[in-house]
């Protein structure tokens, strides 16, 4: 008997024999509920046979027989009824414990969100795509599915499905294209760092995803609830059905801030701040100028992360901030970084150290931060240095800037384009789908061993757009992605370290040495970043116009 845990009150099981209740009872359970029908093989036992065997040891019983494949509306609702009127926990069977997990499925689909529905049940090793337009659409079969179809549809208009969109309208303009994306606002997220370190307005960082959506685009306005790559569907919040020839997957990133207990009571108050979200960046720079002394620390999660070299590059513009007004001499910097390196590219880490020394800032490596008491001003560090048992310890602080754990969105997650870590499955060359050939990623959210920047989307956007069109036209992939990604580090005002490299920690500088030597500061790359990469990203990269992004041809060998 193998049992399978969905909720702590449900657990589903293969079929059982009377010779289980015992393991049954002993295991917690206080009810059991069959979903087969007697006689549906010939060496099941039936309903009565195991149901006596259960009152005999103080279990109660229900029969809700359903056929194989067959579960209709109103079973999940006399499945929902059953689990409420028994005692829990319940043990429900069925031959292969499918139809137990679809009734369960289909009977939370009005209480439960989508994406916690499946990943319960994937958890416990059901599949359940075959009903997963009917758990959208509230446990209900649905009668009009109002279906669109076009030739390319793009989920996420983020910087990679935005450029995407652009790059391959550029290229073939008739195509019709839907990108899928509920917001309102679009943010230029690299911005938020100078936010923080009060260079830029939060106004420059925003503008209205209608006035960004590429002309002749069709912008769904909505959410996605699920993917069914078998049909060629993306499934819409409320049940509404999207079919696609090809597919670009590109909804960006979770950040996941539950997962620190304590800290969503706290943000944006009590000194505690983070430049990963719009709304807070100002509060960063408030919080800078407002420190005279006391104790500022800066976290950095396990990775992967987006932009690593943010959580650091908010504590050199502070530290910048507070020596040019000659407090940092009384003021603690600890930078609490979950990892075990500054910075993943060692050919940068030389420039960054003189920094470190400079502002003369605390590097404690392989703290992750697990709990915040806000109005204690205190946080909880997980320590798991190698070879040690972990330990938890508390600082006390003054201000605390936080880079939240990060995730897959959790729909990507529970869908069949994710790899066992959630992300989504890609030929890191190609950027095309490992399982599915006509669906590719970029950007976040796919699984490519490169960093998470904005840069880097820049560069696998018009590579999508060739291959796709390469597709199209019936051919095979001609452009291929070397998993270049940048991270400018904003070391003080004024000078950037411009960190650029590609798969393996390869460097991959954009200009001449003699111009901007990426492994030093220098007030030419800060330049870069203030003035010239704002305008690319709006008026280059989103537009289609493909500056220092031409795709790199596929090598015949």
């Amino acid at each position: 008997m193998d049992i399978k845990t969905i909720t702590s009150g449900l657990s589903v099981a293969a079929q059982i024999t009377a010779a289980d209740m015992r393991a049954i009872k002993d295991a917690g359970f206080r009810s059991v509920i069959c979903n087969r029908p007697d006689g549906e093989g010939a060496d099941q036992p039936t309903f009565d046979e195991l149901s006596r065997a259960a009152r005999d040891l103080g279990l109660e019983a229900a029969y809700l027989p359903i056929v194989s494949g067959k579960v209709a509306d109103e079973d999940a609702e006399a499945f929902d009824a059953a689990l409420t009127a028994l005692p829990g926990p319940t043990l429900a069977y069925c031959r292969t414990g499918t139809r137990s997990a679809t009734l369960w499925s289909l009977s939370q689909a009005r209480t439960r969100d989508l994406s916690d529905i499946l990943a319960a049940t994937k958890a416990a090793g059901y599949d359940m795509a075959g009903v997963v337009r009917r758990i959208a659409n509230g446990g209900k079969t649905p009668t009009d599915t109002g279906d669109a179809s076009f030739e390319v549809v793009i989920v996420g208009a983020g910087a990679g499905g935005i450029a995407a969109a652009a790059s391959l309208k550029a290229r073939k303009p008739d195509l019709e294209i839907a990108i899928i994306d509920p917001a309102d606002i679009h943010y230029y997220q690299p911005g938020w760092t100078m936010v923080g370190g009060g260079i830029f307005e939060p106004s420059d960082t925003a503008r209205t995803m209608g006035s960004l959506i590429p002309r002749g685009v069709h912008w769904i306005k909505s959410a996605v609830a699920a993917f069914e790559p078998d049909n060629n569907a993306v499934i819409l919040d409320g049940c509404r059905v999207v079919k696609y020839q090809r597919l670009i997957v590109c909804p960006g990133i979770k950040l996941d801030w539950h997962k620190i207990d304590g800290l969503v009571d706290t943000l944006g108050q009590n000194g505690v701040t983070s430049n990963y979200r719009y709304d807070l960046a100002p509060y960063t720079w408030q919080l800078v100028q407002g420190m005279k002394a006391g104790r500022a620390i800066f976290t950095q999660p396990p990775m992967p992360i987006k932009c690593a070299g943010a959580p650091q590059k908010a504590m050199y513009l502070s530290g910048d901030a507070w020596a040019r007004r000659g407090v940092l001499k009384d003021i603690d910097i600890q930078f609490n970084n979950a990892g075990g390196v500054l910075f993943g590219v060692k050919d940068y880490v030389p420039a960054l150290m003189e920094y470190v020394g400079k502002y003369d800032a605390t590097l404690n490596f392989f703290h992750n931060l697990v709990a915040v008491d806000g109005p204690a001003r205190k946080a909880w560090f997980d320590v798991a240095r190698p070879d040690a048992p972990v330990e938890r310890v508390g600082m006390e602080f003054d201000m605390m800037h936080v880079c939240p754990p990060q995730t897959a969105p959790d729909f990507i997650r529970v869908s069949p384009l994710a790899d066992a870590a959630g992300w989504v499955d890609v030929d890191q060359a190609t950027l095309r789908h490992k399982s599915y050939d006509n669906i590719w990623s970029l950007g976040d959210v796919m699984n490519a061993p490169n960093a998470k920047t904005a840069a880097a989307a820049r560069i696998q956007a018009p590579i999508v757009a060739e291959n796709i069109v390469a597709d199209i036209r019936g051919g095979s992939p001609v452009a291929q992605y070397n998993g270049y990604g940048s991270c400018p580090l904003t070391v003080e005002r004024g000078k950037i370290v411009l960190a650029e490299f590609g798969y393996g920690g390869t460097m991959l500088p954009s200009f001449p040495k003699a111009f901007i030597d990426g492994t030093k500061p220098s007030r030419a790359a800060w330049f870069l970043k203030e003035k010239m990469l704002p305008p690319i990203y709006w008026k280059a990269m989103l537009k289609g116009r493909e500056w220092m992004a031409k795709p790199e041809k596929v090598t015949v060998k």
